[in-house]
């Protein structure tokens, strides 16, 4: 079947579809494109694309993959000033074929995936495995994380920037309170207390509303339905809404059960494997995170994106130590190596531009990394 135009198919499909064919142009090699959430979870035109790659194949050269990576998103935001919002960085993680088949990608990040394009029918089958896999210590970590990253008072309200934000600010302040705060925490909250996965944000506000709690669920769903409207006089500040997802989720939080002695924990062998793909997948894509923070189009902040780099980095970099604990002894010794270059503490321009050049001198260790496992 011949895919639709782009400028035929709703805003977030046609933004996928040309993201899709800027990275065909320079030879990223991605076979299947996806995004996470759900296309209802989507906002115009406060939410950003947060787009996954798989390739057939392992690149000859991870570090040249993903100067050709920046590139082409660099040239994609120059496209549209909206773009600086909608496509805010480059892609979180590129993995290969072969891993998604051998069930390597974590189930709960699988399972909120939405295709942008590829074979329909095996994407639906690694996320049928993905929604059907028996709960374990991985999901349990998943979803306790996005509420530790954001409950209490962790979350700043101040630190979800408008930098990039076009039109609508204050608009894009209440869609930051109830899409990057109460909905993530809603859906972690449903996952943990009904052990599943959800699919997405508007899927949990939807399905899960304990006794009590519908009208907040109601709340926050109708404002996701007229984000980007007019606001009227009955529009709640972002401060106002804040306070309101404040005691929405202290209500939620009574319903999530502590931690589950009898998680199922799997085999220690894949446990490690999965661990190793997801942080592999992640660190995959970061020199062309660093390269276009580091070299953004005119008019495009990314200071805050470089501050935020300290969390993700500080995260692979505790997986590699595990791993290098828990791994084979060949595979130990090359985890810890490729932890030896984390960058850590806090994250600046100069901490990302000295990063860029340790990996450019241990090439070939970041390579033998990064392609362990996948093919």
């Amino acid at each position: 079947m011949t895919a639709a135009p782009p400028d035929t198919l709703p805003p977030y499909a046609a933004l996928g579809a040309r993201y899709g064919s800027a990275l065909d142009a320079r030879g990223i090699g991605a076979t299947v494109l996806t995004h996470k959430w759900q296309p209802t979870d989507l906002l115009a035109p406060h939410s950003d694309l947060d787009v996954r790659v798989l390739l057939r194949d392992v690149p000859e050269d991870w570090q040249e993959w993903n100067h050709r990576l920046a590139t082409a998103h660099r040239g994609e935001v120059r496209r549209d000033a909206t773009h600086r919002r909608l496509l805010e960085h480059p892609p979180g993680f590129a993995f290969t074929l072969p891993e998604a088949e051998r069930q390597l990608i974590s189930p709960p990040e699988l399972a909120t995936w939405s295709l942008v394009r590829g074979n329909a029918r095996d994407f639906q089958r690694w996320k049928s495995h993905a929604q059907m896999a028996p709960w374990s210590r991985v999901d349990e970590r998943f979803y306790r994380g996005i509420l530790h990253a954001r409950l209490g008072g962790r979350y700043q309200l101040a630190a979800d920037s408008t930098d990039n934000v076009s039109e609508d600010v204050p608009g894009y302040r209440r869609h930051c309170v109830a899409w990057h705060y109460l909905a993530p925490c809603w859906f972690a909250a449903a996952a943990l207390a009904t052990r599943t996965r959800c699919p997405g944000k508007t899927a949990a506000l939807t399905q899960w509303h304990p006794n009590g709690l519908e009208r907040y669920a109601e709340l926050f769903l109708r404002h996701a339905q007229t984000a980007g409207s007019a606001r009227s006089a009955a529009t709640p500040t972002a401060r106002r809404l804040l306070r309101t997802a404040h005691v929405a989720l202290e209500a939620v939080m009574r319903r999530v059960p502590g931690k589950s002695s009898d998680t199922d924990t799997g085999e220690g062998e894949e446990r490690s494997r999965v661990a190793w793909t997801m942080t592999a997948g992640m660190l995959r894509v970061r020199i062309a995170r660093w390269l276009y923070y580091l070299d953004p189009p005119p008019g495009v902040a990314t200071g805050y994106l470089i501050t935020r780099e300290a969390k993700e980095l500080r995260t692979a970099a505790e997986a590699l130590r595990t791993l290098a604990a828990d791994e084979t002894s060949s595979s130990r010794r090359l985890a810890g190596r490729m932890a030896e270059l984390i960058p850590t503490g806090p994250t600046t321009a100069d901490t990302l531009r000295d990063a860029l050049a340790l990996w450019d001198r241990r090439r070939s260790v970041v390579q033998d990394f990064l392609t362990a496992h996948a093919e």
